[in-house]
């Protein structure tokens, strides 16, 4: 059973810089790619970006696109979000999730992270 762990969310200022970190318990062919979403108060869980453990190839929601960026430790089964030029519709609960195939449906993945609060301001 491959486990996430999240850290690095908190509170930010509109404009401002956080950097999520997930951490895997271990690579696993059931976690080939891994997805960041979010889930702001009353709304559905959003796609926001997902990453391909082997070969890095990388995907955005449009409301991120440009301003948030994935990328992965290969040897620290991490996988990291840095967001920059923050808005206060970023406010929202961050879960990274691990899938078998590239999609952005949340339905599909098989395991998530505890969730990490992001709060901006205005």
């Amino acid at each position: 059973q491959v486990q996430l762990v999240e850290s690095g969310g908190g509170l930010a200022q509109a404009g401002g810089s956080l950097r999520l970190s997930c951490t895997a318990s271990e690579r696993a062919f059931s976690t080939t790619y891994m997805g960041w979403f979010r889930q702001a108060p009353g709304k559905e869980r959003e796609f926001v970006s997902v990453i391909n453990w082997s070969d890095g190839g990388t995907s955005y929601g449009e409301s991120v696109k440009g301003r948030f960026t994935i990328s992965r430790d290969y040897a620290a089964n991490t996988v990291y979000l840095q967001m920059n030029s923050l808005k206060p519709e970023d406010t929202a609960v961050y879960y990274c999730a691990g899938g078998r195939y590239y999609t952005r449906d949340y339905h599909d993945y098989s395991y998530w992270g505890q969730g990490t609060q992001v709060t901006v301001s205005s």
